[in-house]
């Protein structure tokens, strides 16, 4: 392929008697390393979503939670839990207990879910409170003392959103109503008690800090008149991959009226939602690597009709077809393989400015995450590249065989 190679390279440094031709030369390497570089910047921010969706969903919730099926509290849990802290895959167990509560400070109010938590074995699960930005978690830990002002207004654990909604900081008092109330003579009456803010977490995952408050699990079996029950058992697990069907020997292990449920149950539709968008992403944008192969098969087509007497003089001095053909394939290779290696480095250079220095916000509300993240892989870089030189090697075809179909008696007749 020597002599193919060198005569391709030649052919496009040459000056052209057509500029126009290589202009689109030009534009086909500008077409193809956008393209490619477009794709590679789409496919890291797809990957960027789903790795810090999925980083942030684990910081914040177990691999595996255990429920009833007929919500009614798991009652004589501290057997089970026990029980169920020994299975193969398990590495972690703790309690909690789930109710929606009413938060006010004054006049501002917001709806949260409160979960009752024993803060030791939490954070066996959760790395949510290594997210605290101010105060302190301890409280949680101390003592429920009956009687004291410590049960007069225990300690709570919020949000970062949540608290710039009530407008509280470390060391307010917040109202808390449960729906759960007592039955008077006028009717159930929903209960309340006055929590003091020990500390705010910012998970930069919007739905935990702007719904999420941790309370120690006594004072939420008070609140909501659960003597000694909880809702749900959380687990880690040692592979968080096959949660699925660890989940099940949970489930099983549990006995009848329990289901178990692994965090890619939990947000199926989620990431069933950024694998589709990445899928078409990958469609819609390579359309610029399909537009980028068009320009180079026309400048291969005009390149075979002004050196169509070049041929002819090759072919009358012993060059076989096949070595025409090779010579404008190569060609077009090598348009290509400029054009990826301009699209890999620019694409990648981006993708890593954008992930290093995050100059792209988001509004939480909206995407759950604060930023834009990128997270270019090397099989996404591998992927476009091969996607990008088989479209173009498949826009060298017709020209090259129009070049090798060249016969050197007709080209030269007028010569």
């Amino acid at each position: 392929m020597r002599f193919e190679f060198f005569v391709a390279a030649r052919y496009l440094r040459a000056k052209r008697r057509q500029a126009v031709v290589g202009a689109i030369t030009t534009i086909s390497i500008i077409g193809v390393a956008v393209g490619v570089a477009s794709l590679i910047i789409a496919l890291a921010i797809t990957s960027g979503m789903r790795r810090d969706l999925q980083s942030r969903l684990l910081s914040s919730t177990a691999h595996v939670e255990l429920m009833r099926t007929m919500n009614d509290g798991i009652k004589d849990w501290q057997p089970l839990l026990a029980r169920l802290r020994k299975l193969p895959h398990v590495t972690a167990a703790a309690p909690g207990l789930y109710e929606p509560v009413l938060v006010a400070r004054g006049t501002l109010s917001g709806g949260a879910m409160l979960k009752g938590i024993v803060p030791s074995e939490e954070r066996t699960v959760s790395t949510l409170f290594s997210t605290l930005t101010s105060g302190s978690a301890a409280p949680l830990s101390q003592p429920v003392e009956e009687g004291t002002a410590n049960t007069a207004s225990p300690p709570i654990v919020v949000g970062y959103e949540l608290a710039n909604t009530l407008d509280a900081k470390v060391g307010s008092t917040v109202m808390v109503v449960s729906p759960q109330g007592e039955l008077t003579p006028y009717g159930l009456v929903p209960k309340y008690q006055p929590f003091r803010i020990v500390g705010i977490f910012h998970s930069g995952f919007y739905e935990y800090d702007s719904s999420f408050g941790f309370i120690r699990l006594k004072d939420a079996q008070r609140l909501f008149s659960e003597p000694d029950v909880i809702s749900v058992i959380s687990f880690k697990v040692d592979d968080l991959y096959h949660a699925d069907r660890i989940a099940r020997e949970i489930e099983s292990a549990a006995g009848p009226g329990f289901q178990a449920r692994s965090w890619m149950e939990q947000n199926r539709e989620l990431f069933h939602a950024l694998r589709l968008e990445q899928i078409v992403t990958f469609i819609v944008i390579g359309l610029i690597v399909c537009v980028a192969a068009l320009n180079i098969l026309i400048a291969l087509t005009m390149m075979v009709m002004e050196k169509t007497k070049d041929i002819a003089v090759l072919m009358s001095l012993g060059v076989e077809p096949g070595q025409i053909r090779r010579i404008f394939l190569m060609q077009g290779f090598l348009i290509s393989v400029v054009g990826t290696a301009l699209g890999l480095i620019l694409g990648y250079a981006l993708s890593w400015a954008g992930g290093h220095y995050q100059f792209i916000h988001l509004s939480a509300e909206i995407y759950s995450i604060d930023y834009l993240p990128f997270a270019p892989r090397i099989i996404d870089g591998v992927i476009v590249a091969a996607v990008s030189l088989g479209v173009s090697l498949l826009a060298t075809l017709y020209p090259s065989r129009s070049a090798a179909r060249v016969l050197p008696a007709e080209a030269l007749r007028y010569e």
